[in-house]
């Protein structure tokens, strides 16, 4: 694959820049000035790269379909972690599996900074990064990681739930519904008020954006300086429509018990935030924020990697799930 010309950033996809913005380079890499390229082919373009690929993937716990490798920055360079280091980032290369599997690293990016940027969530920082041979890749600093490379604790949503192969069946991180997500958070976080607002705008970005992976594993908890848990911060956040013929909602579901599931899906999401018990006035405030900006979306989508027919279906995707939600 040939290298892209880059005259957005890479990181914050601000225009003008053929490399990492300052910014960008504060954000995710300590501000320290790291090349957008890699030092290494892409992991399936011969064969001494990918046993060191296959090596490093041993060395990663991290679940889910697509491969990630564990990286960490050595000064101002990024390598493959080696027996018995901690990573501090997580690459995900193109995948091999679903449609247009070449534009999945740009999706995920571009979505995670329109999460960011223009909605002001919380979300792990990335960037986009490319290999020698000119293959994009995803880079996201893993923030459960301390500057001494401990580890904060970290639980996902399933194993909050005790959500496992054996006692939910193949399907454990998609069966139920979005409602048991607050209940948990209720349970296990001290400040439950402000959090499941932040809940409730992830899962109503989830639904705008056509995220149908957003199962019980891509939410989680994170520990704080003071011992306690709240909601870590957003990822693994992408326009899953771009590469499966997936479901309005990830979870078997929806929002909602089904007893409770009445009418188009914004009284649904209002049901949803009642029986969360978030105030009314909270509820509206996510849905003026989340239904707005539109320019400010569209003017990210346009500078990021995607090529220009995922541009197209990207805003088609948008756009179809913006007026279901301003019906």
């Amino acid at each position: 694959m040939a290298m892209l010309k880059r005259t957005y950033c890479p990181g914050t996809l601000s225009k003008n820049h053929s490399s990492y913005s300052n910014t960008a380079l504060k954000r995710v890499f300590n501000g320290r000035k790291v090349s957008p390229i890699l030092p290494y082919d892409s992991p399936a373009s011969n064969e001494q790269t990918a046993v060191l690929f296959t090596e490093n993937r041993k060395r990663i716990s991290i679940s889910g379909v697509q491969e990630k490798f564990s990286v960490l920055l050595e000064k101002n360079k990024l390598r493959l972690i080696t027996e018995g280091e901690q990573g501090q980032y997580i690459l995900k290369p193109i995948p091999n599996v679903g449609k247009n599997a070449s534009q999945m690293p740009a999706n995920e990016h571009v979505t995670m900074q329109i999460a960011r940027q223009v909605f002001a969530m919380e979300t792990a920082e990335n960037a986009l990064i490319f290999f020698k041979n000119g293959e994009p890749a995803y880079i996201t600093k893993r923030f459960d990681v301390k500057d001494d490379s401990t580890k904060w604790a970290q639980e996902d949503f399933a194993s909050l739930a005790g959500r496992t192969p054996q006692t939910h069946g193949e399907d454990f991180k998609y069966s139920g519904n979005y409602l048991a997500l607050f209940t948990l958070l209720k349970k296990y976080t001290p400040a439950y008020t402000v959090e499941s607002v932040k809940l409730f705008k992830l899962i109503l970005f989830n639904y705008l954006f056509s995220n149908g992976d957003a199962h019980f594993k891509n939410f989680s908890l994170i520990e704080t300086p003071l011992g306690d848990f709240r909601l870590s911060p957003a990822y693994d956040l992408l326009n899953s429509r771009l590469h499966i013929d997936d479901k309005e909602f990830a979870l078997d579901d929806g929002l909602l018990p089904l007893h409770l599931a009445k009418g188009r899906v914004t009284a649904q999401f209002y049901k949803l935030g009642e029986e969360a018990g978030i105030v009314k006035r909270q509820v509206e405030k996510v849905f003026t924020d989340l239904t707005s900006k539109q320019n400010d979306v569209e003017t990210l989508i346009e500078a990021s990697f995607l090529d220009e027919k995922a541009k197209r279906n990207y805003k088609q995707a948008y756009q179809t799930r913006l007026n279901k939600l301003l019906r």
